[in-house]
């Protein structure tokens, strides 16, 4: 039982590592006057090494500026301007380097005629042909796969629905429960991204932490015969906290940005990967606690949640420290 305890804890402390090394890079080309473009590229790093990833633009394309590079949190950030003599419509542009890396790049194009594309490039698609047209199906794939890929490397999110499993027991209460976080944070999500509430990062970042604490020591309490407000209203709990952990899905979402012309579009499918994301995490979480029931080892689960619970509590507690002194 000491072996499989200790790898559990291996197999969680290398998914808290992957969840924060992996982040999206980013390239925004904007037109700030005909065929002159302002360019952004944030790299993000993998252990505080810069990746080397590098853009390619087309041949008629040359730098008019010369690049300003600097790092902010562990993210490389590099502006210049270039001008292209014949647009960039119908052009191809690459990014090279990705296929190396093993990385995902959200690609960001603003033209002045109005028309902005979306796109998100990896490995098997290290290049983007700019049509002349934006297509609305390029958004609902591109916000749909990210909203998919945060949340499942959002360890935090994670721990904390998984936290809700541990508790509530009966499927029609975990329907209910997953349904109110699914509610909340799709509220607070929305207003926050369209600039209706305006909250800080940081403590929101803080008090997500704290949430995880929270359930962890509800968790401890019941074992110990003491009947917490998590147990009798898991919904409830479940929405309150819901609300705050929509302001730190509406940050990630800011950091990555939505086309201007379609923000709504962008904004629900968005929403609807995460929950698609959320879907295929507590499906994959309640499938194992049917296998083994089925096997017959109660004994195991018992002992796997006892020693997961305070996991979860030192994980969270870290993060919660962490977070407040980065205010």
């Amino acid at each position: 039982m000491k072996i499989k305890f200790s790898l559990l804890l291996i197999l969680l402390s290398s998914l808290f590592c992957i969840a924060d090394e992996i982040k999206l890079s980013y390239l925004e080309i904007k037109e700030s006057t005909p065929h002159h473009y302002s360019m952004l590229l944030k790299r993000s790093s993998r252990k505080n090494q810069k990746l080397p990833i590098e853009l390619i633009m087309p041949k008629e394309c040359m730098p008019i500026l010369g690049k300003i590079s600097h790092l902010l949190k562990s993210t490389y950030l590099d502006r210049w301007e270039t001008k292209c003599d014949k647009g960039l419509t119908n052009k191809s542009i690459v990014i090279k380097g990705l296929k190396s890396t093993d990385t995902e790049l959200l690609l960001r194009i603003e033209l002045l005629s109005g028309i902005s594309h979306s796109i998100l490039l990896g490995p098997s698609k290290p290049s983007y042909h700019i049509p002349q047209n934006t297509s609305s199906f390029e958004i609902v794939q591109t916000y749909t796969w990210l909203g998919v890929t945060h949340i499942l490397l959002g360890f935090d999110h994670l721990l904390f629905v998984f936290a809700l499993l541990l508790i509530v027991k009966s499927v029609r209460r975990l329907l209910w429960t997953i349904s109110a976080f699914t509610l909340a944070h799709s509220i607070t999500m929305a207003v926050a991204t369209l600039g209706i509430i305006t909250v800080p990062q940081a403590p929101v970042e803080a008090v997500i932490a704290l949430s995880i604490v929270f359930l962890a020591m509800e968790i401890i309490h019941e074992k110990q015969g003491k009947v917490g407000l998590t147990s009798l209203y898991p919904w409830l709990i479940a929405f309150i906290f819901g609300l705050l952990h929509g302001f730190g899905f509406a940050g990630a979402l800011a950091e990555i940005g939505l086309p201007q012309h379609a923000i709504s579009l962008a904004l629900i499918f968005f929403n609807i990967g995460v929950e698609l994301g959320q879907l295929m995490f507590v499906a994959t979480i309640v499938l194992i606690i049917v296998i083994l029931q089925r096997l017959n080892y109660p004994a195991l689960l018992n002992k796997l949640e006892s020693n997961v619970v305070y996991i979860i509590g030192g994980l969270s507690s870290f993060w919660l420290i962490e977070r407040v002194i980065s205010f």
